[in-house]
């Protein structure tokens, strides 16, 4: 059977001075955070996912955005080195994790600035967000790590949101799924659905025709189950005023071997 393993990281006790960049920001109720977060991973767990706690990083207010801090492709795990200079530090915790699990660990190198939040994985086809936390030289690295495996790595302009992932997602046939607005180059997806909400662009797949999707998007959720998807919801209001969506709450690790 594939492994499904899940990376999480709970919320530090100084999340509400998390970055925002796109949007303006809003008081965070650290303690809703927390129980938002414990039904998320509770979530996953009900739905067969073996998750894996992170050593907390009480000192980086955003740490709890765990899916920026590392990419995998295949059994290579490619250690980020986030655009905003204050999460580099989140990086240690999630390198030993990832490294526990039997991956081996490459790193993105300065000049270089790439956060996984910019990645999004369609098979062997890698989206990687060329924007405000991820530079050029982010980019050819991630390049140069990825495609001697098989990868074939698009770089896809970003600039009206914060990663790549807050504007598009796939659903498990590999269509693509966005908000129109929030996106810079729609056409660059040849199998690609507009959803009517901001937040029903992220979907974590569960599994089967599971997907893992935002309260406030109720619209789109109406829009899956048309199609014959089966979403489950959780509130993560807290997180999304910082930017945060389904996605960057975890690291799904799907067929890792050892």
């Amino acid at each position: 059977m594939p492994s499904k393993k899940a990376l999480v990281r709970r919320p530090s006790p100084r999340l509400a001075e998390g970055l925002v960049t796109h949007i303006e920001r809003e008081r965070v109720d650290a303690d809703l955070a927390v129980e938002q977060w414990e039904a998320y991973v509770t979530a996953l767990r009900a739905h067969g996912w073996d998750t894996i706690e992170v050593d907390p990083a009480d000192d980086c207010p955003d740490s709890v955005f765990v899916e920026d801090t590392v990419v995998r492709y295949r059994n290579v795990a490619l250690i980020a080195r986030p655009g905003a200079e204050s999460r580099r530090a989140e990086t240690a915790g999630v390198e030993e994790a990832v490294a526990g699990l039997g991956c081996s660990v490459n790193w993105i190198w300065e000049p270089g600035t790439l956060e996984g939040g910019d990645v999004l994985k369609i098979g062997d086809t890698v989206y990687v967000g060329r924007g405000g936390r991820t530079n050029a030289a982010g980019v050819q690295q991630l390049r140069a790590a990825f495609e001697p495996l098989g990868a074939r790595v698009v770089a896809v302009p970003v600039t009206k949101v914060l990663h790549l992932k807050s504007a598009v997602t796939a659903l498990p046939d590999g269509t693509v799924i966005g908000h129109i607005p929030k996106m810079d180059t729609p056409s660059l997806f040849a199998r690609f659905l507009p959803v009517p909400e901001e937040a029903g662009a992220h979907v974590v797949l569960l599994g089967g025709d599971k997907l893992l999707m935002a309260a406030s998007a109720p619209k789109t959720a109406e829009l899956f189950s048309d199609l014959g998807y089966e979403p489950v919801v959780v509130d993560i209001s807290e997180f999304e005023k910082l930017e945060g969506c389904v996605t960057c709450l975890s690291v799904r690790l799907r067929e890792l071997y050892t």
